[in-house]
């Protein structure tokens, strides 16, 4: 992703709403937005809101779970598994 080709002013923004609604739908690039020469926000299609969401809950699940391994709070999986086969046979 090449941000570079797609900074645009504030201005532009508001002048070509539509076509930049287009351009993100098409592309799923997103666009920094600037307000006096800095940038401000970040403009990005729904879809690639989701995955980038999606995908940031998942790293912090994974995160989550390396955390309780370091602190060794997990059980053994032949355990969960005899477990539920205990529970199974009852």
């Amino acid at each position: 992703m090449k941000l570079s080709t797609q900074i645009k002013p504030i201005s532009y923004l508001k002048s070509h709403t539509a076509q930049i609604v287009r351009e993100l739908s098409e592309s799923r690039e997103p666009m920094v937005i600037t307000q006096n020469g800095e940038a401000t926000l970040v403009v990005i299609d729904v879809k690639s809101y989701e995955e980038r969401e999606n995908t940031l809950a998942l790293l912090k699940l994974l995160a989550l779970g390396n955390r309780e391994i370091e602190q060794r709070k997990f059980r053994d999986a032949e355990e969960v598994f005899a477990n539920l086969d205990a529970a199974d046979q009852q």
